[in-house]
């Protein structure tokens, strides 16, 4: 029983259901629960820009010797640029065809006519142009003294690179890069400890303020996401297995142990040791399995795509956004970038969402407290994608490159 206590899921479920239950019967806690909320998503806001500029950084300076590497690194950039990409527009499409964000369209919660003209005005008068400049930062410290996401991206990938070429030397750099990344990762751990206040104040204000109706696009969103998700698994990955000659299923099957602690933890990191262990178990050379799966960690997170492409579908269906076919494509384009960014922990989705959200500048960042009450569901969906699909990737590039000895496990992994 202590240990089911202690558990974060169970803590977020129970505090969903007392947040329904307080906006339903103590309303005037709404104006409280909406202070809480805020300070909630501050607290994830002030990490974004150091999480994502050490999680590139880290991704392209682990590749070391880039001559050493070389075709390895450049099959698995591309193979994660494409599968990601098939990621975004399954997402998008889906969004697009099943509209979870609908139910909001007469809501009180998106009501407010003069709110929503200023969004369709930023929508329409986007001069894309001046967009794509603005991402080549004048001054970094500049950059990241306002939170400024896409020119901290340019700057990463600029650095990553830098630091990758200078060898041996670069080491000390890594290496303190490395524990950097470790202290942001223990404060988003220690934010995370009260996510279930986060959850309880989002449902709660939510509720209390717009009524239990908003339950259900909540609900239609989250229900989206985990067929959009499992649509990808089961087709698009399963696709590229039967192309590469294994099967999906015996993977899934040899696997089942990082799958089961994703599930419990909400976080594919929790998992990477022993992944890496299974994958060479598996068949795949230890210097392939060394690169791509801790680079698939920052540059492959298939889960994370799918959330973060639908979430921002969904909320511009909420507010009434209507998005020309340039402008979606414009925001694919933006996400194959920040979708980059996405920590493997928990709340890492969440942190790029509303990074993104500040970067298109078209959808209130505010909308993603909406959003507060399912994250926490979605992001085991989320993390368990990117576990299968970056186990997939390290499988593809190892037998691309003939550095795969098939080791059938118990039971057989391979038609």
């Amino acid at each position: 029983m202590k240990r089911l206590l202690t558990n974060l899921t169970f803590q977020v479920i129970i505090a969903i259901i007392l947040g329904v239950i307080v906006g339903i019967f103590f309303k005037g806690f709404a104006p409280t629960a909406q202070i809480i909320s805020k300070t909630f998503i501050n607290m994830i806001t002030m990490l974004i820009a150091p999480i994502i500029f050490f999680t590139i950084v880290q991704g392209i300076a682990g590749m070391q010797d880039m001559k050493k590497v070389g075709r390895v690194g450049g099959k698995a950039l591309l193979y994660f640029e494409i599968v990601t990409s098939f990621a975004l527009v399954i997402g998008i499409t889906v969004a697009n065809i099943i509209q979870p964000g609908a139910n909001f369209i007469n809501h009180p919660a998106v009501n407010a006519a003069a709110k929503i003209a200023d969004y369709e005005k930023a929508a329409a008068d986007m001069k894309w142009g001046e967009f794509f400049a603005h991402i080549v930062p004048g001054n970094i410290f500049d950059a990241f003294a306002k939170g400024d996401i896409l020119q901290i991206l340019f700057f990463a990938i600029l650095f990553g690179y830098g630091l990758s070429k200078m060898g041996d030397s670069g080491k000390v750099i890594v290496d303190a890069i490395d524990k950097l990344s470790k202290v942001f990762f223990n404060i988003m751990k220690v934010v995370m400890l009260v996510a279930p206040i986060g959850a309880f104040s989002g449902m709660a204000y939510t509720v209390g303020t717009y009524g239990v109706s908003t339950l259900k696009p909540m609900l239609n969103l989250m229900g989206s996401v985990y067929l959009t998700m499992f649509l990808f698994i089961f087709i698009v990955l399963n696709i590229i297995c039967r192309i590469y000659k294994f099967s999906l299923w015996h993977y899934l099957k040899f696997i089942k142990e990082e799958i089961l602690i994703v599930l419990g933890t909400s976080s594919s990191e929790s998992a990477l040791p022993s992944m890496m262990e299974k994958m060479e178990k598996f068949g795949c050379s230890k210097s392939v399995v060394g690169l791509v799966i801790p680079t698939g960690y920052s540059f492959n997170l298939d889960g994370t795509t799918i959330y973060l492409s639908m979430s921002v579908i969904f909320l511009a269906q909420v507010f009434r956004i209507p998005l020309s076919i340039e402008q979606e494509l414009v925001i694919i384009g933006i996400l194959m970038l920040t979708s980059k960014g996405a920590a493997a922990v928990t709340g890492g989705g969440f942190i790029v969402l509303t990074s993104t959200l500040a970067a298109i500048k078209i959808i209130p960042v505010e909308g993603v407290a909406i959003l507060l009450g399912v994250d926490r569901f979605m992001s085991e969906a989320r993390a368990i994608t990117n576990l299968i699909g970056n186990g997939i990737a390290t499988i593809v590039i190892a037998k691309s490159e003939g550095e795969f000895i098939p080791q059938p496990p118990e039971g057989g992994a391979f038609d």
